[in-house]
């Protein structure tokens, strides 16, 4: 089914929807608001009489395919503002979209049968008897307010999955219950990687196995960007409001900051304290890392010898969000961001931008996922010269003409930062959903805000280029994404621990240490349970935890200087495998961080 088609499909069942809605509860105890499609389906928002509960969803699926049964018509009005008022007088969520409408509007109706009606704009199918194959699913029912106004009415939003076809529904269905158990707010605490809690909203407190993880995930990132020449930096998370000014995030992401206002105190003649808070002394902890890296780089005096000059840093920023936006570690509000600013000459830029990008190829293939590129260009907000907003444009556009082949890439018409043209990195991972984390963004605004300048080869002085880069992007959301594409089965690289320990009894507890310092001095990552208790429990442990490799050491091991090896997810053992062995197939494994494990 076509993609029009599909929406035409998908928004009448909106409609009728709404109708089975108002036909369970009364017509006289529903206010209906508005009801699109989505991409797995369609959503309606409601004022209702009490609580939806999963007990009424079999009860409004069967109401909806009734209304199908009648083969009812669906006929379009057009109505004058006046008569569309008196048509939904007692709606007010509908005389508001009314009254909302340009003078001169055409106002639209549509009747599904003889009494329901709903605003809207169409098309729709013309009988109700062509939605009678329609496959379709309550989803779920969730809060919402109307317009996304937490000030405003508090609604019902019913959900529905809605495919052409039962085998297209059943598909999707499975993907969600595999998606719910790759979920990683679960798998996270399950895993004991990292922990919320309220007295710091939306900010992970990482757990000794997952700041494992977490270093490893930065070992790896060093590693690469030592060999392609970045200096990393470190600075100031909180900053005063002067510096904010400069760079512009004062006018243009205040609203996303953690203000923190000085408190100037004065006490009058009885002791008692007046409290006033200082405008000129306000500070703000950093959303973004760009103004310090402005600074660094304004420390001293630049030749063109020095460009590129890159500093790379990974302090915690903080970005304000609503409660309601917070998602386990995809929507955060303290994270870690694989941040970059490379200062170039113009002439520079795509040399430099295609380096970026072998950069982003290693990356994303050692964890064996694929990316593509969107180009963003100018948004209406733009700062700065035009022309060179039209500079930058091209030498990005030549960039990915060059990487993909001229119009092989998606292009966002006015979806650009405010400070200069991007290119954003779409990852996609094992469900094949797509996940924004790299991205390489152009500005010419932040170097003239804070007047940076380098000599070129005439004498001048003259502006650099900055190129804002991550491929990452926040790390925590990059380690929400694997846990969920890898389902918590981390390559052998990755993994917090590598290999586990567990001896049969205490007296072999002796070599089973010797095996352990063998594997630590090797760089392998290892816990082992020394403890006298059952063998049976140990390894259950560990393969909660999901270690790659358990090492189960007895009589037999001990003997003969040898392990035996289970593997992560696997029913047989590796017998009489030498320890040696073991360890060089370790560090191959953590050497060539491998995606699949040694099987013996």
């Amino acid at each position: 089914m076509k993609e029009e088609l599909l929406g035409v499909y998908r928004h009448s069942l909106a409609h009728i929807l709404a109708k089975a809605v108002i036909e369970i509860f009364g017509k006289d105890e529903v206010q209906y608001a508005i009801g699109p499609q989505i991409d797995d389906g369609l959503y309606y928002d409601f004022v209702l009489p009490r609580p939806i509960t999963e007990e009424d969803y079999p009860v409004i699926e069967n109401k909806m395919r009734e209304i199908m049964k009648r083969k009812e018509d669906w006929t379009r009005k057009e109505i004058s503002r006046d008569e569309a008022l008196k048509l939904f007088e007692g709606q007010k969520f509908k005389t508001e979209l009314i009254r909302d409408l340009p003078e001169g509007e055409v106002i639209s109706i549509y009747y599904t049968g003889d009494d329901f009606v709903d605003l809207c704009r169409g098309p729709h199918v013309e009988n109700s008897m062509e939605l009678l194959s329609a496959a379709f699913q309550v989803k779920s029912a969730s809060g919402a307010y109307w317009r996304g106004d937490a000030k405003r009415d508090s609604m019902q939003r019913i959900y529905v999955y809605a495919f052409p076809t039962k085998e297209e529904l059943k598909a999707h269905l499975n993907l969600i219950r595999e998606a719910m158990e790759r979920d990683h707010k679960k798998l996270g605490p399950k895993l004991d990687l990292f922990m919320f809690q309220e007295t710091a909203p939306g900010m992970p407190y990482w757990l000794p196995r997952g700041w494992r993880l977490y270093q490893t995930l930065i070992k790896f990132w060093r590693e690469i960007h030592e060999r392609h020449g970045y200096q990393e930096i470190s600075a100031p998370v909180i900053n005063n409001k002067k510096l904010w000014l400069i760079s512009g995030h004062w006018a243009h992401y205040q609203n996303n900051m953690f203000i923190v206002p000085e408190l100037n105190e004065k006490w009058d003649e009885n002791g008692i304290a007046e409290v006033k808070l200082s405008d000129d002394d306000m500070m703000a902890a950093k959303p973004m890392n760009c103004p310090n890296a402005m600074l660094t780089y304004k420390r001293t005096m630049h030749s063109y010898r020095e460009l590129p000059i890159r500093y790379n840093e990974l302090d915690v920023v903080h970005r304000k969000e609503k409660s309601g936006q917070l998602n386990g570690l995809f929507r955060v509000q303290s994270f870690r961001q694989d941040d970059d600013h490379t200062f170039v000459m113009e002439s520079q830029i795509e040399e430099e931008i295609g380096d970026i990008m072998e950069i982003a190829d290693e990356i994303y293939r050692t964890f064996g996922v694929t990316y593509r590129a969107e180009f963003s260009t100018r948004p209406d907000d733009f700062m700065g010269d035009i022309e060179a907003w039209n500079r930058a444009e091209k030498a990005l556009a030549n960039i990915l003409d060059k990487k993909y082949g001229e119009g092989n890439y998606e292009v966002n018409e006015g979806d650009g930062a405010f400070y200069g043209p991007k290119i954003d990195l779409q990852m996609k991972d094992a469900l094949g959903r797509e996940w924004q984390c790299g991205t390489i963004q152009l500005d010419f605004q932040l170097p003239h805000n804070f007047e940076l300048t380098y000599q070129d080869s005439d004498g001048m002085q003259k502006e650099p280029v900055v190129i804002h880069r991550a491929i990452f992007g926040s790390l925590e959301r990059f380690i929400g994404i694997l846990i969920e594409n890898y389902k918590g089965d981390f390559p052998f690289w990755l993994s917090p621990y590598q290999v586990a320990i567990v001896p049969i009894r205490v007296e072999h507890n002796a070599y089973a240490k010797r095996v352990e310092e063998k594997l630590t001095a090797a760089g392998i990552r290892v816990e082992a349970d020394y403890a006298d208790k059952n063998m049976n429990e140990k390894i259950k442990f560990f393969k909660t935890m999901k270690d790659p490799y358990i090492l189960v050491i007895g009589d037999r091991e001990k003997e003969d200087g040898t392990v035996a090896v289970t593997i992560r997810g696997q029913k047989t053992q590796i017998h009489d495998l030498p320890v040696d062995r073991f360890v060089e197939e370790c560090v191959r494994m953590n050497r060539e961080r491998s995606q699949e494990l040694y099987q013996g």
